[in-house]
């Protein structure tokens, strides 16, 4: 049964409150929560409200057997889970269900919360990272960045949590950090870096190994044309040992991308842009064109959560609780994404809102494989 499953990921995170005062179990919460935000719900009284329209179904799960908590005890629940214990239970859930396949893209990528400031201090919004499996659209892990501090220090901790072996890891130019490069080969995985103005030297050196197909733009352009814009993509790979000077201290480091656009579109003017990446693997052209193509798929996840579930418009703050649901919305994405219905991801919640029927098939295909290892 899938909540037998649920509870043997997440059965490991440890319940905050004191034992005689606890009416309503964590897990049941925990799993309620789950389910109401598969179904849609965008905060706590979403959750209470689903619960409670749902509550036969519950018992016959039996859970809620003492009533339904109000929203007020089901953010404090939720908020007070130490954020840590939940993301190692969700990437330990992701990698018991997903297996990476040798060169497969994972993308690491940063999403701020907007709502999620504390009202007394704007500065005090939440920087989530997300690790993303491109090809099967699966959400791996995410972690939050320290207060004043950024992407830079965050990446190579969700690195540690994740087994990137085999993987090849894209990351944006801010990203582009000896340290972050060295922490990917060191966990087994390959990175493909964005190189831009932030390394200096490295841009400049791989600008002038690229200086002949820049020249020579005009005969190596393949034009598509369609909905009034003409565009093409051309991708050039060459062996590192073409730099000029010394970069050795990138860990691994095999070949440099040139990645060449070009769109014209009606009444505007040529764009043509360049953009640059290094990588330790040893990459042909094609394969170094889809993994960046690979790469902008994360950037697709971010939109399903602002556009699907509101989660830029999430006005929840205190202790845990924003965090902690960005964990929920996750992995509620991820257990969407793998139920088979040929629906929207909102057509499929509509669908969990209305019957439990449709909530048990989408948690059966998101825990189905753990039933397997």
């Amino acid at each position: 049964m899938h909540i037998d499953h649920f509870k043997e990921h997440f059965q490991t995170i440890i319940d905050q409150r004191q034992g005689a005062k606890v009416t309503y179990c964590l897990f049941e919460v925990l799993f309620g929560s789950l389910c109401a935000v598969i179904a849609g719900a965008k905060g706590w009284f979403d959750i209470r409200e689903y619960i409670r329209g749902h509550h036969d179904w519950f018992k016959r799960n039996n859970l809620f057997l003492n009533g339904i908590p109000a929203d007020d005890t089901i953010a404090r629940i939720i908020s007070t889970i130490e954020p840590e214990q939940f993301h190692e239970c969700f990437v330990n859930w992701m990698s018991s269900i997903h297996t990476l396949t040798d060169g497969q893209v994972i993308a690491i990528d940063g999403k701020t919360l907007r709502g999620s400031y504390n009202r007394e201090d704007r500065t005090s919004t939440i920087h989530m990272i997300s690790a993303y499996a491109s090809s099967n659209k699966l959400v791996l892990g995410q972690l939050k960045t320290e207060q004043k501090s950024n992407e830079i220090t965050a990446i190579p901790e969700l690195i540690k949590m994740l087994d990137i072996k085999g993987a090849l890891v894209t990351i944006d130019a801010m990203a582009c950090q000896t340290k972050i490069a060295k922490a990917i080969v060191d966990q087994g995985g390959d990175y493909l870096l964005a190189v831009k103005s932030n390394q200096g030297k490295l841009r400049q050196a791989i600008e002038k190994a690229f200086s002949s197909q820049r020249a020579n733009v005009t005969n190596n352009i393949s034009l598509e044309q369609g909905h009034g814009r003409i565009e093409s993509r051309q991708c050039y790979v060459f062996d590192s040992t073409k730099l000029e000077g010394n970069f050795s201290r990138w860990k691994g480091l095999k070949s440099v991308v040139m990645v060449e656009n070009f769109r014209l579109e009606k009444g505007k003017s040529v764009d043509l842009e360049y953009r640059y990446y290094i990588s330790s693997k040893a990459l042909s052209a094609e394969q170094a064109a889809m993994a960046v193509r690979e790469h902008w798929g994360i950037e697709s996840m971010h939109w399903v959560l602002d556009v699907t579930m509101n989660e830029d418009a999430c006005q929840i703050y205190k202790d845990h609780g924003a965090e902690n649901l960005s964990c929920l919305r996750h992995m509620s994405l991820n257990m969407l994404r793998e139920e088979p219905t040929k629906l929207s991801i909102v057509g499929k919640q509509k669908r969990c809102m209305m019957n439990t029927s449709m909530l048990e098939a989408v948690l059966s295909a998101g825990f189905s494989q753990m039933a397997k290892n």
